[in-house]
């Protein structure tokens, strides 16, 4: 079942609109389940948040093929950023899970307005990405927490520590990147 060309553009309007909200909502939930690290600033979670869903919605755009390695790393940038957050992996699930629940509890008034088929096909597309996602996340989790470990000979130190900078600097790279994708559409 293939979402047609109108209904992914509808999609994408609406997660446009709808992505400073989405956001807020998202790093309410973050920050209420006491998941990020005081290291983490609230602006810079909310750009990383912010990013991951730019990414999103480029995937349900006319670039969306071009979109899948910008959003592998994105995810893999996530779930690296958690490991120095200090989270455990099943949170990194639970994180990007509730993306889901905000995805289809903000989008059933867009998707309400389509045929039920294509509707469906839409949904069924976002949550293969975020499925994606997920496992790229934790990949990048685990990763990161390998090399932490190893670096250190499997003693966690405070080298582990995020590094604000280096993970603003990695994001900038990936916001580049997804504003070249998006300035040949």
């Amino acid at each position: 079942m293939r979402a047609s060309h109108p209904a992914l553009l509808a999609t994408g309007r609406a997660l446009a609109e709808l992505r400073d909200p989405l956001v807020r909502q998202w790093a309410d939930w973050l920050v209420d389940r006491s998941s990020t690290s005081p290291a983490v600033p609230r602006p810079l979670l909310e750009r990383e948040l912010q990013l991951l869903l730019d990414v999103l919605t480029e995937l349900v755009g006319p670039l969306r093929r071009e979109a899948v390695e910008i959003w592998a790393t994105a995810c893999e940038h996530y779930g690296r950023s958690a490991a120095a957050r200090g989270l455990a992996a099943g949170e990194v699930v639970d994180e990007i899970q509730f993306l889901r629940e905000l995805l289809i509890r903000n989008l059933a008034g867009t998707l309400a307005t389509m045929r039920p088929r294509q509707a469906m096909a839409i949904m069924l597309r976002l949550n293969q990405v975020l499925d994606r996602g997920i496992g790229v996340a934790v990949a990048g989790y685990t990763d990161a927490l390998v090399a932490q470990l190893l670096a250190h000979n499997g003693v966690p130190s405070e080298g582990n520590a995020l590094d604000p900078a280096e993970v603003e600097r990695q994001m900038s790279d990936i916001e580049r990147r997804l504003g070249e994708l998006t300035a040949r559409s």
